[in-house]
């Protein structure tokens, strides 16, 4: 085949899911065409007004050779039909801006219009609005703060959730001042959540800000209402231990906001709980994945662990469920892979292996598309951000730094047509998708 590449012409049908389909026919194509010639003849046949760029996937690869390399590296034969899917092209990743921090950003938020949150290890939350002014900052935690969310957000005023490695979850109300105003932003802290005997490494809201879920290294998971007490639900203990007595007394300067209990714990993780997360439209099931190297499935109406997933030997670091396939979870673990399991099946074996996207490194974090599309990306230790399409598996479509090699990436958001990358560099903010910062 390699001699007569220049003159051959492979035998092709096109497939897409795309709003822009083909007739099905069968297409003599030259193998010497690229995908930039593939993606013309796509937009000449269907007669666009606009031309749209395409990517093609073969075989679970996106096209980056001519299709005649393609057919001998993968001992394609020339008289075999190949059925190639073509998608939209994803745009390179073009840096937005760069949010300095004096800490590492282990948690950030770009789902609020106007403003950017993060949360960093010296204990504060802070936000910053699209012209990079700093719009408030607040020392919430004794400790580290693993993750934020954002529970509600109306106008200036927003709510959000924080935990940290001082045993504690908190519920803050910050209050942006308005532009222009001799007012200053404001925080006030509204309850402390209570349960955990370990560092938390998550915090998720649900989609009505009602609930709350919590993960931690002691292996349980708190489940919340956002309701702030009145009173008291915990006992007050003693000041001390994690994070010390002069901090602890610097962070609880002022009245002290009421301390919560949980409205259910789940328990069936045996070990370091990394993540937890809402079913995604079926909030009365949630997902959770841990160092015990199982993925559990919740019923949240019985506090019950209804089906567990189990890997073979993998600390899981992170998930994240798919918007429009919500049975469908990604998953990073410490070998260095990303796996798309489907939480319907039993554990993975021969006959239902779970998808697997290899890293060079250990991939920390991972978001899905706010469109629910295929796209996802994740952070790893090498400090690379991948874009990956769940339709290709062998490789991502596009990758970016957001600082210098090596400078590890801890966490990644993706809304309103950016991904928020933070980690020891700091926080930047990188355009992904049409639609930017809307």
């Amino acid at each position: 085949m390699a001699s007569t590449s220049n003159t051959l012409s492979l035998p092709v049908v096109l497939t897409t899911k795309t709003p822009y389909p083909l007739p099905s026919q069968k297409f003599m194509i030259p193998a010497t065409w690229r995908r930039y010639q593939l993606s013309q003849l796509v937009n000449k046949a269907l007669s666009l007004s606009k031309p749209i760029p395409f990517d093609f996937l073969v075989r679970g690869e996106i096209l980056r050779t001519t299709l005649g390399e393609w057919c001998t590296e993968n001992g394609v034969g020339e008289e075999e039909t190949l059925e190639i899917e073509y998608i939209e092209s994803v745009l390179p990743p073009e840096k937005v801006s760069d949010f300095p921090h004096e800490d590492w950003v282990s948690s950030a938020s770009c789902k609020v219009p106007g403003q950017f949150f993060t949360a960093s290890y010296d204990g504060s939350i802070r936000s910053f609005d699209y012209s990079k002014n700093a719009t408030s900052s607040t020392l919430a935690h004794s400790a580290p703060i693993s993750s934020i969310c954002v529970v509600s957000s109306s106008d200036d005023t927003h709510i959000i959730a924080s935990a940290s490695h001082d045993l504690t979850a908190q519920i803050n109300k910050i209050t942006l001042a308005t532009p222009g105003s001799s007012t200053s932003s404001k925080s006030t802290p509204l309850a402390t959540l209570h349960l955990h005997t370990a560092p938390l490494s998550s915090i998720v809201s649900n989609t009505a800000g009602t609930h709350l879920l919590t993960a931690s290294w002691d292996g349980l998971i708190g489940f919340w209402d956002t309701t702030v007490p009145v009173k008291d639900e915990v006992p007050e203990e003693e000041v001390g231990g994690r994070g010390g007595r002069q901090k602890r007394r610097r962070v609880e300067e002022g009245p002290r906001p009421p301390r919560k209990a949980p409205i259910e714990v789940l328990k069936s993780h045996v070990g370091r709980v990394s993540g937890v997360v809402f079913a995604p439209g079926l909030e009365e099931k949630a997902y959770s994945c841990g160092f015990d190297s199982t993925v559990r499935v919740w019923d949240m109406e019985s506090g019950v662990s209804v089906h567990t997933v189990t890997a073979s030997n993998k600390a899981f670091l992170s998930l994240s469920a798919l918007p429009m396939t919500p049975e469908s979870i990604l998953v990073t673990s410490t070998d260095r892979t990303m796996m798309l399991y489907d939480v319907r099946l039993p554990s993975p074996s021969d006959t239902n292996a779970p998808v697997s996207f290899l890293h060079p490194a250990t991939p920390s974090c991972v978001v899905v598309s706010e469109s629910g599309s295929q796209q996802v990306v994740s952070g790893a230790y090498d400090g690379i951000v991948r874009l990956w399409d769940l339709r290709s598996t062998k490789g991502a479509v596009a990758s970016f730094s957001p600082w210098e090699k090596g400078v590890k990436v801890l966490c990644v958001e993706w809304g309103r047509g950016v991904v928020a990358v933070g980690g020891e560099g700091g926080f930047s903010v990188w355009k992904v998708g049409e639609n930017v910062l809307s």
